[in-house]
C-alpha cells in the first residue's frame, strides 16, 4: 500500500475557519448535487452540520460563497456563486502547488516509513 499525503490548509478569519478541507468538500458536493441536503448525505453529515458550514463561509467572505432558491416550481435548491466556485478552484490549486513543491521532501520522508504490518 502506497502512503498517501495529505495537505490540511485552513484560512482563519478572526475565530472561524473561513475554509479548509472540509469545506471545501462541502462546496464541491453542494456544485455536484445542486443541495446542502444531498451534499450533506454525500458526504454522511447531518443538515444541520452542513448548513452550519455554509454558513459560516457566507459570513466569512466579501459576499455569499453559496445561493439557496426557495421553492418554486423546481423545488427551489442550491449553488455555488462565482465566489464560492473560485474558493474552490484557488483551493486546489494551492493543495496541487504545495504538492509539486514539496515533492522532493514528501519522498524523503515517505521513504522513512515502516510497511504499515510492521508499524509499531
Amino acid at each position: 500500500m502506497k502512503p498517501s499525503v495529505q495537505f490540511r490548509l485552513r484560512i482563519r478569519n478572526g475565530d472561524d475557519i473561513a475554509v479548509g478541507p472540509g469545506k471545501i468538500e462541502l462546496l464541491e458536493a453542494i456544485a455536484n448535487t445542486g443541495s446542502i441536503t444531498a451534499a450533506a448525505k454525500s458526504l454522511s453529515m447531518s443538515y444541520r452540520r452542513a448548513w452550519l458550514l455554509v454558513d459560516t463561509m457566507n459570513r466569512c467572505f466579501k459576499s455569499r460563497v453559496v445561493e439557496t432558491e426557495a421553492g418554486g416550481k423546481r423545488g427551489g435548491g442550491t449553488r455555488l456563486t462565482a465566489l464560492g466556485a473560485q474558493l474552490v478552484r484557488s483551493y486546489r490549486l494551492i493543495e496541487t502547488r504545495a504538492a509539486k513543491a514539496g515533492a522532493t521532501e514528501i519522498a524523503t520522508l515517505t521513504r522513512l516509513l515502516a510497511h504499515p504490518s510492521k508499524a509499531r
